[in-house]
Protein backbone atom coordinates (compact mmCIF):
# COMPACT_ATOMS: atom_id res chain seq x y z
CA UNK A 1 0.00 0.00 0.00
CA UNK A 2 1.78 3.18 -1.32
CA UNK A 3 1.20 6.33 0.77
CA UNK A 4 3.25 8.99 -1.16
CA UNK A 5 2.63 12.59 -2.28
CA UNK A 6 -0.27 13.19 -4.50
CA UNK A 7 0.80 14.44 -8.05
CA UNK A 8 -1.10 17.51 -9.10
CA UNK A 9 -4.21 17.00 -11.01
CA UNK A 10 -4.19 14.01 -9.86
CA UNK A 11 -8.16 11.97 -9.14
CA UNK A 12 -7.78 10.14 -5.75
CA UNK A 13 -10.62 7.65 -4.03
CA UNK A 14 -8.92 8.10 -0.26
CA UNK A 15 -9.55 7.24 3.16
CA UNK A 16 -7.85 9.42 5.82
CA UNK A 17 -8.44 8.78 9.53
CA UNK A 18 -11.18 6.32 8.46
CA UNK A 19 -13.51 8.66 6.83
CA UNK A 20 -14.13 8.26 3.13
CA UNK A 21 -13.38 11.74 0.61
CA UNK A 22 -15.39 10.58 -2.97
CA UNK A 23 -13.88 12.74 -5.63
CA UNK A 24 -16.16 12.17 -8.50
CA UNK A 25 -14.80 11.45 -11.77
CA UNK A 26 -14.17 13.97 -14.27
CA UNK A 27 -16.23 13.89 -17.70
CA UNK A 28 -13.61 11.97 -20.25
CA UNK A 29 -12.04 14.44 -23.30
CA UNK A 30 -14.02 14.04 -26.34
CA UNK A 31 -11.61 11.99 -28.19
CA UNK A 32 -12.54 8.98 -25.57
CA UNK A 33 -16.29 9.66 -25.74
CA UNK A 34 -16.27 9.59 -29.47
CA UNK A 35 -14.19 6.82 -30.55
CA UNK A 36 -15.57 4.01 -32.12
CA UNK A 37 -14.85 0.26 -30.12
CA UNK A 38 -12.54 -0.15 -32.91
CA UNK A 39 -10.66 2.95 -32.00
CA UNK A 40 -10.83 2.22 -28.11
CA UNK A 41 -9.28 -1.09 -28.86
CA UNK A 42 -6.31 -0.07 -30.43
CA UNK A 43 -5.76 3.17 -27.47
CA UNK A 44 -5.53 0.19 -25.33
CA UNK A 45 -3.66 -2.67 -26.73
CA UNK A 46 -1.62 0.09 -27.92
CA UNK A 47 -0.66 1.59 -23.87
CA UNK A 48 -0.85 -1.84 -23.17
CA UNK A 49 2.10 -2.81 -25.37
CA UNK A 50 3.88 0.33 -24.24
CA UNK A 51 3.31 -0.33 -20.55
CA UNK A 52 4.61 -3.93 -20.59
CA UNK A 53 5.55 -5.91 -17.21
CA UNK A 54 4.95 -2.09 -15.51
CA UNK A 55 1.04 -3.00 -15.92
CA UNK A 56 -0.91 -5.52 -14.63
CA UNK A 57 -5.17 -5.45 -15.09
CA UNK A 58 -7.40 -7.22 -13.14
CA UNK A 59 -10.64 -7.86 -14.13
CA UNK A 60 -13.69 -9.06 -11.70
CA UNK A 61 -16.18 -11.52 -12.67
CA UNK A 62 -19.31 -8.98 -13.24
CA UNK A 63 -16.91 -7.31 -15.78
CA UNK A 64 -18.13 -6.83 -19.59
CA UNK A 65 -16.72 -8.80 -22.06
CA UNK A 66 -15.66 -5.73 -24.06
CA UNK A 67 -13.15 -4.42 -21.01
CA UNK A 68 -12.64 -8.51 -19.60
CA UNK A 69 -11.32 -9.26 -22.88
CA UNK A 70 -8.17 -6.91 -21.70
CA UNK A 71 -7.53 -8.13 -18.45
CA UNK A 72 -4.38 -10.48 -17.43
CA UNK A 73 -6.30 -12.04 -14.18
CA UNK A 74 -10.01 -12.00 -13.84
CA UNK A 75 -11.55 -13.41 -10.65
CA UNK A 76 -13.41 -12.10 -7.22
CA UNK A 77 -12.80 -9.07 -5.14
CA UNK A 78 -10.21 -10.45 -2.52
CA UNK A 79 -8.44 -13.13 -5.15
CA UNK A 80 -7.79 -10.10 -7.46
CA UNK A 81 -6.46 -8.24 -4.77
CA UNK A 82 -3.92 -11.57 -3.76
CA UNK A 83 -3.02 -11.91 -6.91
CA UNK A 84 -2.01 -8.50 -7.57
CA UNK A 85 -0.15 -8.04 -4.37
CA UNK A 86 1.91 -11.71 -5.76
CA UNK A 87 2.45 -9.66 -9.37
CA UNK A 88 5.30 -7.21 -7.57
CA UNK A 89 6.93 -6.09 -10.70
CA UNK A 90 3.71 -4.67 -11.88
CA UNK A 91 3.97 -0.49 -11.20
CA UNK A 92 0.38 -0.16 -11.85
CA UNK A 93 -2.73 -2.23 -10.90
CA UNK A 94 -5.78 -1.47 -12.82
CA UNK A 95 -8.71 -2.54 -11.10
CA UNK A 96 -11.37 -3.34 -13.39
CA UNK A 97 -14.17 -3.71 -10.78
CA UNK A 98 -15.71 -0.92 -8.04
CA UNK A 99 -13.98 1.13 -5.57
CA UNK A 100 -14.00 -1.42 -2.45
CA UNK A 101 -11.98 -4.05 -4.58
CA UNK A 102 -9.27 -1.55 -5.39
CA UNK A 103 -8.93 -0.12 -1.89
CA UNK A 104 -8.37 -4.41 -0.74
CA UNK A 105 -5.87 -4.25 -3.53
CA UNK A 106 -4.12 -0.89 -2.41
CA UNK A 107 -4.00 -2.42 1.44
CA UNK A 108 -2.65 -6.05 0.52
CA UNK A 109 -0.08 -4.67 -2.26
CA UNK A 110 3.41 -3.05 -2.02
CA UNK A 111 4.43 0.45 -1.68
CA UNK A 112 6.07 0.32 -4.61
CA UNK A 113 2.49 -0.01 -6.83
CA UNK A 114 -0.23 2.07 -7.38
CA UNK A 115 -3.89 1.03 -7.64
CA UNK A 116 -5.59 2.56 -10.69
CA UNK A 117 -9.49 2.61 -11.07
CA UNK A 118 -11.20 3.85 -14.37
CA UNK A 119 -13.91 5.19 -13.12
CA UNK A 120 -14.18 6.75 -9.71
CA UNK A 121 -18.24 6.54 -10.25
CA UNK A 122 -17.58 2.71 -9.75
CA UNK A 123 -19.13 2.08 -6.47
CA UNK A 124 -21.07 -0.30 -4.54
CA UNK A 125 -24.75 -0.03 -3.51
CA UNK A 126 -24.42 -2.52 -1.07
CA UNK A 127 -20.91 -1.26 0.42
CA UNK A 128 -22.33 2.31 0.71
CA UNK A 129 -25.34 1.01 2.96
CA UNK A 130 -22.91 0.79 5.63
CA UNK A 131 -20.53 3.96 6.44
CA UNK A 132 -18.13 4.01 9.18
CA UNK A 133 -20.28 6.57 10.90
CA UNK A 134 -23.54 4.67 11.10
CA UNK A 135 -21.16 1.58 12.31
CA UNK A 136 -19.48 3.33 15.17
CA UNK A 137 -22.81 4.96 16.26
CA UNK A 138 -24.17 1.73 16.22
CA UNK A 139 -21.55 0.16 18.21
CA UNK A 140 -21.90 2.72 20.96
CA UNK A 141 -25.47 2.56 21.17
CA UNK A 142 -25.26 -1.22 21.73
CA UNK A 143 -22.51 -0.48 24.19
CA UNK A 144 -25.28 1.40 26.38
CA UNK A 145 -27.65 -2.20 26.67
CA UNK A 146 -25.16 -4.80 26.56
CA UNK A 147 -21.45 -5.52 26.84
CA UNK A 148 -19.59 -4.91 23.60
CA UNK A 149 -16.73 -6.93 24.54
CA UNK A 150 -18.64 -10.10 23.75
CA UNK A 151 -19.95 -8.78 20.54
CA UNK A 152 -17.77 -9.81 17.66
CA UNK A 153 -17.97 -7.30 14.50
CA UNK A 154 -17.42 -9.02 10.97
CA UNK A 155 -17.68 -7.55 7.91
CA UNK A 156 -18.28 -8.64 4.63
CA UNK A 157 -15.78 -8.01 1.84
CA UNK A 158 -18.30 -6.12 0.07
CA UNK A 159 -17.06 -2.74 2.19
CA UNK A 160 -15.00 -0.08 2.62
CA UNK A 161 -11.94 -0.21 3.93
CA UNK A 162 -12.79 2.07 7.12
CA UNK A 163 -14.77 -1.08 8.02
CA UNK A 164 -12.30 -3.42 7.23
CA UNK A 165 -10.27 -1.67 9.81
CA UNK A 166 -13.11 -1.16 12.19
CA UNK A 167 -13.05 -5.36 12.45
CA UNK A 168 -9.62 -5.29 12.64
CA UNK A 169 -9.59 -2.92 16.18
CA UNK A 170 -12.50 -4.44 17.60
CA UNK A 171 -10.99 -8.11 17.41
CA UNK A 172 -13.34 -9.14 14.70
CA UNK A 173 -12.94 -9.88 10.89
CA UNK A 174 -14.03 -9.91 7.23
CA UNK A 175 -15.76 -12.28 5.31
CA UNK A 176 -15.90 -13.39 1.66
CA UNK A 177 -19.29 -15.50 0.66
CA UNK A 178 -17.18 -18.49 0.60
CA UNK A 179 -16.02 -18.59 3.72
CA UNK A 180 -19.00 -17.03 5.92
CA UNK A 181 -19.71 -19.87 7.38
CA UNK A 182 -16.15 -20.59 9.14
CA UNK A 183 -15.34 -16.75 10.26
CA UNK A 184 -19.34 -16.89 11.93
CA UNK A 185 -18.19 -19.96 13.51
CA UNK A 186 -14.76 -18.77 15.00
CA UNK A 187 -16.66 -15.85 16.03
CA UNK A 188 -18.92 -17.78 18.39
CA UNK A 189 -16.59 -20.29 19.19
CA UNK A 190 -14.48 -20.53 22.09
CA UNK A 191 -15.39 -18.05 24.46
CA UNK A 192 -14.82 -15.30 22.00
CA UNK A 193 -17.97 -13.58 21.73
CA UNK A 194 -21.53 -14.68 21.81
CA UNK A 195 -23.06 -11.94 19.64
CA UNK A 196 -21.93 -10.94 16.15
CA UNK A 197 -22.82 -7.40 14.31
CA UNK A 198 -22.71 -8.57 10.45
CA UNK A 199 -22.47 -5.90 7.80
CA UNK A 200 -23.51 -5.21 5.38
CA UNK A 201 -25.40 -7.38 3.89
CA UNK A 202 -27.86 -9.11 5.85
CA UNK A 203 -28.90 -11.76 3.37
CA UNK A 204 -25.56 -13.26 3.36
CA UNK A 205 -25.99 -13.40 7.25
CA UNK A 206 -28.82 -14.83 7.68
CA UNK A 207 -28.46 -17.41 5.18
CA UNK A 208 -25.27 -18.27 6.67
CA UNK A 209 -26.79 -18.14 10.30
CA UNK A 210 -29.43 -21.04 9.23
CA UNK A 211 -26.75 -23.06 7.56
CA UNK A 212 -25.35 -23.07 11.26
CA UNK A 213 -28.06 -23.79 12.73
CA UNK A 214 -29.49 -20.64 14.64
CA UNK A 215 -33.10 -20.15 14.00
CA UNK A 216 -35.36 -16.76 13.25
CA UNK A 217 -35.59 -15.92 16.27
CA UNK A 218 -31.90 -15.71 16.89
CA UNK A 219 -31.52 -12.97 14.21
CA UNK A 220 -32.35 -9.89 14.26
CA UNK A 221 -32.03 -6.55 11.69
CA UNK A 222 -30.53 -3.73 12.45
CA UNK A 223 -31.94 -0.73 10.80
CA UNK A 224 -29.00 1.96 11.22
CA UNK A 225 -31.48 4.80 10.46
CA UNK A 226 -33.72 3.68 13.74
CA UNK A 227 -32.18 4.58 17.29
CA UNK A 228 -31.29 1.18 18.53
CA UNK A 229 -31.72 -0.31 14.94
CA UNK A 230 -35.51 -0.51 15.28
CA UNK A 231 -34.70 -3.70 18.35
CA UNK A 232 -35.81 -3.03 22.01
CA UNK A 233 -32.95 -3.51 24.45
CA UNK A 234 -34.25 -7.29 25.05
CA UNK A 235 -33.93 -8.19 21.05
CA UNK A 236 -30.79 -7.27 21.22
CA UNK A 237 -29.95 -9.19 24.31
CA UNK A 238 -31.43 -12.00 23.31
CA UNK A 239 -29.90 -12.09 19.54
CA UNK A 240 -26.89 -13.90 18.30
CA UNK A 241 -26.86 -12.42 15.32
CA UNK A 242 -27.46 -8.49 14.65
CA UNK A 243 -27.75 -8.43 10.86
CA UNK A 244 -26.86 -4.92 9.12
CA UNK A 245 -30.29 -3.64 6.94
CA UNK A 246 -27.75 -3.76 3.46
CA UNK A 247 -28.28 -5.81 0.14
CA UNK A 248 -27.37 -6.17 -3.58
CA UNK A 249 -29.21 -4.68 -5.69
CA UNK A 250 -28.89 -7.72 -7.86
CA UNK A 251 -28.80 -10.49 -5.96
CA UNK A 252 -31.99 -9.12 -3.90
CA UNK A 253 -33.83 -8.73 -7.43
CA UNK A 254 -34.37 -12.66 -7.26
CA UNK A 255 -37.51 -14.38 -6.18
CA UNK A 256 -38.97 -17.70 -5.04
CA UNK A 257 -41.08 -17.19 -8.48
CA UNK A 258 -38.01 -16.92 -10.93
CA UNK A 259 -37.19 -20.26 -9.69
CA UNK A 260 -40.99 -21.89 -10.31
CA UNK A 261 -41.06 -20.28 -13.44
CA UNK A 262 -37.82 -21.81 -14.69
CA UNK A 263 -38.73 -24.97 -12.90
CA UNK A 264 -41.76 -25.24 -15.29
CA UNK A 265 -40.29 -24.35 -18.11
CA UNK A 266 -37.14 -27.02 -17.51
CA UNK A 267 -38.41 -29.73 -15.26
CA UNK A 268 -35.11 -31.41 -14.99
CA UNK A 269 -32.99 -28.15 -15.29
CA UNK A 270 -30.40 -26.79 -12.54
CA UNK A 271 -30.74 -23.72 -10.30
CA UNK A 272 -27.60 -22.32 -8.75
CA UNK A 273 -27.57 -18.89 -6.72
CA UNK A 274 -25.60 -16.59 -4.53
CA UNK A 275 -26.00 -16.78 -0.80
CA UNK A 276 -26.42 -13.12 -0.87
CA UNK A 277 -29.87 -13.72 -2.63
CA UNK A 278 -32.91 -13.55 0.08
CA UNK A 279 -33.30 -16.93 2.34
CA UNK A 280 -36.43 -17.94 0.62
CA UNK A 281 -34.55 -18.34 -2.76
CA UNK A 282 -31.49 -20.51 -1.13
CA UNK A 283 -33.73 -22.40 -0.25
CA UNK A 284 -34.89 -23.48 -3.23
CA UNK A 285 -31.58 -24.15 -5.08
CA UNK A 286 -30.01 -27.11 -6.03
CA UNK A 287 -27.08 -25.30 -5.40
CA UNK A 288 -25.83 -22.22 -3.26
CA UNK A 289 -22.79 -20.86 -3.45
CA UNK A 290 -19.90 -17.93 -4.05
CA UNK A 291 -19.03 -16.58 -7.57
CA UNK A 292 -16.25 -19.02 -7.94
CA UNK A 293 -18.24 -21.71 -6.22
CA UNK A 294 -21.50 -20.77 -8.92
CA UNK A 295 -18.53 -21.43 -12.02
CA UNK A 296 -17.38 -24.46 -10.78
CA UNK A 297 -20.98 -26.04 -10.42
CA UNK A 298 -21.14 -24.95 -13.53
CA UNK A 299 -18.45 -26.79 -15.07
CA UNK A 300 -19.16 -29.73 -12.88
CA UNK A 301 -22.78 -30.10 -14.25
CA UNK A 302 -23.61 -32.69 -17.06
CA UNK A 303 -23.48 -31.83 -20.86
CA UNK A 304 -26.79 -31.22 -22.21
CA UNK A 305 -27.51 -29.22 -18.70
CA UNK A 306 -29.90 -26.19 -18.59
CA UNK A 307 -28.43 -24.13 -15.51
CA UNK A 308 -30.73 -21.62 -14.43
CA UNK A 309 -28.11 -19.06 -12.30
CA UNK A 310 -29.08 -15.99 -9.92
CA UNK A 311 -26.36 -13.56 -9.98
CA UNK A 312 -25.19 -10.79 -12.40
CA UNK A 313 -25.36 -11.09 -15.97
CA UNK A 314 -22.50 -10.19 -17.67
CA UNK A 315 -21.10 -13.35 -15.21
CA UNK A 316 -23.98 -15.64 -16.81
CA UNK A 317 -24.14 -14.74 -20.25
CA UNK A 318 -19.86 -15.77 -20.06
CA UNK A 319 -20.81 -19.09 -18.79
CA UNK A 320 -23.60 -19.59 -21.15
CA UNK A 321 -20.86 -18.81 -23.92
CA UNK A 322 -17.96 -20.59 -22.11
CA UNK A 323 -20.02 -23.89 -21.93
CA UNK A 324 -20.92 -24.40 -25.50
CA UNK A 325 -22.67 -28.06 -24.46
CA UNK A 326 -24.91 -27.16 -21.70
CA UNK A 327 -27.25 -24.12 -21.54
CA UNK A 328 -26.96 -21.13 -19.07
CA UNK A 329 -29.34 -18.73 -18.18
CA UNK A 330 -30.26 -16.09 -15.67
CA UNK A 331 -33.29 -16.86 -14.03
CA UNK A 332 -34.35 -12.95 -13.82
CA UNK A 333 -35.82 -12.49 -16.73
CA UNK A 334 -35.67 -9.17 -16.84
CA UNK A 335 -31.83 -9.09 -16.81
CA UNK A 336 -30.04 -6.69 -14.47
CA UNK A 337 -26.75 -5.71 -14.64
CA UNK A 338 -24.39 -4.35 -11.88
CA UNK A 339 -24.81 -0.96 -13.18
CA UNK A 340 -21.93 0.51 -11.11
CA UNK A 341 -19.69 -2.50 -11.91
CA UNK A 342 -20.72 -1.15 -16.15
CA UNK A 343 -19.38 1.86 -15.41
CA UNK A 344 -15.99 0.91 -16.01
CA UNK A 345 -16.22 0.80 -19.92
CA UNK A 346 -13.33 1.12 -22.56
CA UNK A 347 -13.72 4.95 -23.16
CA UNK A 348 -12.43 4.93 -19.07
CA UNK A 349 -9.82 2.21 -19.36
CA UNK A 350 -8.12 3.75 -22.44
CA UNK A 351 -7.97 7.11 -20.85
CA UNK A 352 -6.16 6.02 -17.40
CA UNK A 353 -3.95 3.20 -19.37
CA UNK A 354 -2.90 6.39 -21.97
CA UNK A 355 -2.54 9.10 -18.99
CA UNK A 356 0.06 5.95 -17.48
CA UNK A 357 2.11 6.20 -20.89
CA UNK A 358 2.17 10.18 -20.78
CA UNK A 359 3.35 10.15 -17.35
CA UNK A 360 0.24 10.78 -15.55
CA UNK A 361 -1.00 8.78 -12.86
CA UNK A 362 -5.03 9.28 -13.20
CA UNK A 363 -7.63 7.79 -10.70
CA UNK A 364 -5.25 6.30 -7.97
CA UNK A 365 -6.38 4.93 -5.33
CA UNK A 366 -4.74 5.17 -1.84
CA UNK A 367 -5.72 4.00 1.53
CA UNK A 368 -4.61 6.07 4.80
CA UNK A 369 -1.98 4.03 6.04
CA UNK A 370 -3.48 3.76 9.67
CA UNK A 371 -6.46 2.71 8.44
CA UNK A 372 -4.83 -0.08 5.64
CA UNK A 373 -2.73 -1.43 8.57
CA UNK A 374 -5.97 -2.09 10.40
CA UNK A 375 -7.41 -3.75 7.87
CA UNK A 376 -5.17 -5.94 7.11
CA UNK A 377 -5.13 -6.81 10.46
CA UNK A 378 -8.33 -7.96 9.61
CA UNK A 379 -8.19 -9.50 6.32
CA UNK A 380 -4.80 -11.60 7.82
CA UNK A 381 -7.39 -12.73 10.66
CA UNK A 382 -10.05 -13.80 8.17
CA UNK A 383 -6.84 -15.92 6.55
CA UNK A 384 -5.72 -17.62 9.90
CA UNK A 385 -9.37 -18.72 10.63
CA UNK A 386 -9.95 -20.17 6.90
Amino acid sequence: MGDQAVPAGQSVLSLKGGRQMLRLQSPLPERYISASGAELAEMIGAAKATLGRRLFILGHHYQRDDVMRWADARGDSFGLSRTAAGVTEAEFIVFCGVHFMAESADVLTADSQQVLLPDLNAGCSMADMADIEQVEEAWEELAQVTDVRRIVPITYMNSSAALKAFVGRHEGAVCTSSNARAVLTWALQDGRGDKVLFFPDQHLGRNTGFELGYGASDMQVWNPRLALGGLSDLEVKESTLLLWKGHCSVHQRFRPEHITAFREEHPDGIVMVHPECAHEVVEMADLVGSTDNLIRGVAAAPAGAVIGVATEIHLVKRLDDESPDKTVVCLDPLICPCSTMSRIDPPHLAWVLEGLVEGEVRNRIQVDAEVAEWARVALERMLAIT
